[in-house]
C-alpha cells in the first residue's frame, strides 16, 4: 500500500465515521467477499480523498452531495436517503435540506426533485421529525 493511499484510508476512516458511522463495516459485509478491498477503496477514495480534503467543511460537502443526488432522481433513492440522514446528523436542518431539494428542480427537473423530496420525507418520518 502506497503512503498516499494509506494516508487517504486513515483519513477516510476518520471522516466516514463522523459522517456515517459503521459505513466501512457495512460495505465490507456486503461487498468484500465478492470484490475484495472494495470497502477500503471506497472509504479511502470518497472519504479520505475527497470528503477529507481541506477547502470545504463536511456540512458543505454533505449539502453538495444531497443536491447532486436530488438531481439524479429516483435511480439513487437509497443513496439519497443515506445522505439525507447524514446531513441531519451533521446538523443540517430539515428545512435546509428541503430547500436544497427544491432548488435542484431547476437543474434536474421537477420529477427528479419530487422523487428526492419523497425520499427525504421518508427519512424525516423515520426520524420522527415533523414540519
Amino acid at each position: 500500500m502506497s503512503p498516499a493511499y494509506a494516508d487517504n484510508l486513515g483519513r477516510g476512516r476518520d471522516v466516514s465515521e463522523r459522517v456515517m458511522p459503521g459505513l466501512e463495516a457495512a460495505l465490507a459485509a456486503r461487498y468484500d467477499a465478492w470484490l475484495p478491498g472494495f470497502s477500503e477503496w471506497q472509504i479511502g477514495t470518497v472519504y479520505g480523498g475527497v470528503y477529507g480534503r481541506d477547502g470545504a467543511d463536511l456540512k458543505t460537502r454533505q449539502i453538495a452531495t444531497v443536491a447532486a443526488l436530488a438531481v439524479l432522481g429516483d435511480a439513487v433513492r437509497p443513496q439519497m436517503k443515506i445522505h439525507v440522514k447524514a446531513a441531519l446528523d451533521l446538523g443540517i436542518s430539515p428545512r435546509e435540506i428541503c430547500e436544497i431539494v427544491m432548488q435542484m428542480a431547476l437543474y434536474g427537473g421537477f420529477p427528479a426533485a419530487i422523487n428526492a423530496l419523497n425520499a427525504t420525507l421518508e427519512v424525516f418520518e423515520a426520524e420522527g421529525l415533523e414540519p
